[in-house]
């Protein structure tokens, strides 16, 4: 993140945290009816009648989700509330409210805290989510972002990731591996600048990868679409962690095995180039990128007429007895067991 020297930047420490928290939330608009009571009390006040309520919390952490290197604080608000939104698209729900966590070091000034609040006020008109409520204190590092997000939903159309059945076919949304590119373009260029800090970036040829990466969307349009599909998943869950692991995932929860075809996995051509260019196989990334935020779904085999066809999903494979395990079905018609190689939180660096 290139910083203007002359830029004005004003001490959040000067406004406390309740001039702070003002400050920053004073164009949250409030539009959703369930929405009683929101920022200004000890707690919101949310009725949701006669739905049920969704709710997910997610936490970004610099230099462990996000690198201000190279992501603008503006696109890290937008992108905070849409991987927590996915979360509410991936149980078949309607997004309503957000509530927004904050802590920041002091090497953070005002300005910076308004780019990102910009970015999350973005998202919020954008899906149409009211944010609620939240907290700003001082982080002895760097920045932390938590959200959760709250949905809305009736009790059957919700669903979760145990609910697959054996012969289900295995849809997704979208195309696979572009966000997981993107960083690496984004790593690249990081490198070269720092060897020579006079060498402008050139992305015009990765333009949509970087996107992916930079600014993605939640597929909040898959539940309507279904709809009118008169289609109802089975189970469903978002691809945040890479492709393998939400298969292990809906696997595991299901108690299944399943057959995932290689030549199948939608791929976009930009990806297929630039996978290329940096000599990486294709399908390794298209199945262990992560962050494209599209939603990995299993519907019943008599509904495939009802999807064939359609360009927002692609079936790339079929639920099996849990006996005959997971499997890669490559496109030489060869069985490779499917292992989980997406991101994982929690692994220890090598």
């Amino acid at each position: 993140m290139l910083e203007d020297k002359n830029q004005k930047k004003t001490s959040i420490a000067s406004l406390g945290e309740f001039g702070l928290i003002n400050h920053l939330t004073k164009h949250f608009k409030i539009s959703k009816e369930s929405t009683l009571k929101s920022i200004g009390d000890d707690a919101a006040v949310l009725d949701f009648k006669d739905k049920k309520a969704v709710v997910s919390t997610d936490l970004l952490i610099e230099g462990v989700h996000f690198d201000l290197a190279y992501m603008p604080l503006k696109h890290l608000g937008y992108k905070a509330v849409v991987a927590n939104i996915s979360d509410i698209c991936a149980m078949n729900a309607t997004p309503t409210q957000i509530t927004v966590s904050v802590a920041v070091s002091n090497r953070f000034p005002l300005e910076a805290l308004e780019e990102l609040f910009e970015g999350i006020t973005l998202a919020a008109n954008a899906y149409e989510v009211d944010v609620i409520g939240g907290d700003t204190t001082s982080s002895q590092k760097g920045l932390i972002i938590s959200i959760t997000a709250i949905g809305e939903a009736n009790l059957d159309d919700i669903a979760y990731r145990n609910g697959a059945n054996q012969t289900d076919l295995l849809v997704v949304s979208g195309d696979l591996g572009a966000a997981y590119m993107g960083l690496q373009v984004l790593e690249r260029e990081k490198q070269v600048f720092q060897v020579n800090p006079n060498n402008q970036p050139v992305l015009d040829d990765y333009t949509y990868l970087i996107e992916r990466q930079l600014k993605p969307e939640a597929r909040t349009d898959v539940k309507g679409i279904l709809e009118q599909l008169e289609i109802q998943p089975t189970a469903m869950i978002d691809i945040s962690d890479g492709l393998s692991s939400e298969i292990m995932h809906i696997c595991k929860q299901s108690q299944l095995g399943c057959n995932l075809y290689e030549e199948k996995i939608p791929v976009d051509p930009q990806l297929i180039n630039t996978c290329e260019e940096f000599n990486i196989d294709i399908t390794t990334i298209a199945l262990n990128g992560g962050e494209d935020y599209e939603l990995l779904f299993t519907i019943k085999m008599e509904d495939f007429e009802k999807i064939k066809g359609n360009p927002n999903f692609t079936v790339i494979g079929h639920m099996v007895a849990e006996s005959e395990g997971i499997h890669l079905v490559t496109r030489a018609n060869t069985k490779i067991e499917l292992k989980a190689r997406g991101w994982n939180a929690l692994s220890e660096e090598e």
